[in-house]
């Protein structure tokens, strides 16, 4: 059955606001998954195992019911359930059936692709932990596989309501090594280990996966101090610096770490096997092992390629698709990959919007209209983000007259000229300024702070429009923050120059 998202209109800016709003997400389930439960729950020879089994291959579904175990079990009589097992246990299998009713079904395709990839990436940490770990650690491998499956599943409602933070996170931190804590501020308002750190303590999820994160947040000395042992690839002199101190082996050998060793691996592999991220969890995970790099390398893709023979889907990327590729190659994060040329109907409806704006006499009533056809045919070339602004009488202010792609508030948004160099320089007369990673730092910093906001990205376009010998307009646009298709660019600067022409036919139609 279809069901329908309601993503908030504004980002909260507070943990307590973050956890309201994440809590009452309700997360879809595959339709294929919630068939094949439904008859296990109905069909009496099954073990709860055996159901359990069933649940796992939807991440969501697996949450869904620790979650409400956990939520109506008595805090005083017990610790929160650590395996999916002993949370149906607690449940029993009539109010399974009732929560598998409540829960959104939906077709795989229909699931957010953002959600759908953060969950295989979960997937891929659990057999990561399973492989590496359980084996080694036989009698708690309920606590390993469930907790690492989990470790990153308060994210999980936050890809589906607000996928385009998610992702610009990525692309900032991750792939560009932006300061993470500025970002996070930027964007969330808080800091992201912070709110999964609160979310999986308001969930009652297993004890490990809390845990994970208040070492993330309160212990990362006592990791750094692991990295730095586990640098040093000879064992002999590892295990004597250990020896010499008896607390951080304590504290490191701890199984839950596993746990965090697992996600580490994978979160990682997500952006290419030679990057430094993934060296440094491999490090961590040898030390842990007490065995070689190498050997750890080679078990952690073996891993990789058993997770992607379970897990792999051809619209979403997994790790294992990397290892055939050259060895040093990366994955590019979807905002660094230029986005394909307009198609042929597109062009075609610019071609048509262009010639509107080239009429004569000027087919255009008031203002608001030519300014209407210059954005759709802005949008009709390429363009993904559109912001027309126009001089004020004075020549002392720029007015948002239209956009696309950009929140609603900015359509009242008023620069002043001389507060901005760039604006300056682009309103003594028409010219246009094309950003680029190599220049966008030095030009952005020119921006007024509003319109940096709006297009915040190392990719974009600037141009100022004349009539009648004065500039009277400044278009930007920008293509969702990637780089400039040729085509887009080419077909940008021919739109302007059908505008520049519409203007000066509009200002001169009465006579």
């Amino acid at each position: 059955m279809p069901i329908e998202t309601n993503v908030p209109d504004q980002t909260p800016k507070t943990l307590a606001a973050w956890v309201k709003l994440l809590d009452s997400v309700r997360l879809p389930i595959p339709i294929t998954s919630y068939e094949r439960v439904n008859a296990a729950i109905a069909d009496s020879r099954r073990s709860l195992r055996d159901i359990a089994e069933l649940m796992q291959d939807s991440p969501a579904l697996v949450l869904g019911v620790m979650r409400e175990a956990n939520h109506h079990t008595n805090t005083s009589i017990g610790e929160p359930a650590e395996s999916l097992e002993i949370a149906l246990n607690r449940l029993g299998l009539a109010r399974t059936a009732e929560l598998l009713e409540r829960l959104p079904v939906l077709a795989e395709c229909e699931i957010a692709p953002t959600l759908r990839q953060l969950q295989m990436v979960s997937q891929h940490a659990s057999q990561q932990a399973n492989g590496l770990f359980a084996s080694r650690l036989a009698r708690l491998w309920q606590e390993i596989h469930w907790g690492s499956l989990l470790f990153l599943s308060p994210l999980w409602p936050l890809a589906l309501t607000f996928p385009k933070l998610l992702e610009d996170w990525e692309l900032r931190v991750v792939h560009k090594g932006e300061s993470a804590q500025q970002v996070e501020m930027e964007l969330f308002g808080v800091r992201v280990l912070s709110l999964c750190k609160a979310l999986a303590e308001h969930w009652r999820l297993p004890d490990w996966v809390t845990r994970g994160y208040q070492l993330l947040q309160e212990e990362r000395r006592l990791l750094a101090q692991a990295l730095h042992i586990a640098r040093d690839q000879n064992s002999l002199r590892q295990q004597r610096r250990l020896d010499e101190r008896p607390n951080l082996r304590r504290w490191f050998n701890q199984p839950a770490n596993t746990v965090l060793l697992a996600n580490g691996l994978a979160l990682a592999a997500q952006v290419g096997w030679t990057n430094p991220h993934v060296r440094r969890w491999q490090l961590l995970t040898s030390l842990y092992l007490q065995t070689s790099l190498d050997e750890v390398q080679q078990l952690v893709h073996q891993q990789a390629a058993t997770s992607a023979r379970h897990h792999a889907c051809h619209d979403l990327f997994h790790p294992a698709e990397a290892l055939l590729w050259p060895w040093n190659q990366r994955r590019l994060h979807p905002g660094q990959i230029a986005p394909p040329p307009p198609s042929t109907q597109a062009l075609g409806t610019w071609r048509k919007l262009c010639a509107e704006l080239l009429s004569e006499p000027s087919p255009f009533s008031n203002a608001i209209h030519l300014t209407t056809v210059a954005r759709d045919a802005l949008v009709a070339c390429g363009m993904q983000r559109v912001m027309l602004l126009m001089t004020d009488k004075t020549a002392t202010q720029l007015r948002v007259h239209q956009t696309a792609g950009i929140p609603a508030e900015a359509t009242s948004l008023v620069v002043s000229i001389e507060q901005s160099k760039l604006l300056q320089r682009l309103m003594s007369s028409s010219a246009q300024l094309r950003l680029t990673p190599e220049n966008s730092v030095q030009f952005s910093a020119l921006l007024p702070p509003h319109l940096r906001t709006c297009f915040r990205s190392e990719h974009v376009l600037l141009r100022s429009l004349s009539s009648n010998g004065r500039v009277v307009m400044v278009l930007i646009a920008d293509q969702g923050g990637k780089p400039m298709a040729d085509v887009s660019v080419q077909a940008f600067g021919k739109t302007a120059q059908c505008i520049e022409r519409a203007l000066t036919a509009f200002s001169n139609r009465s006579a």
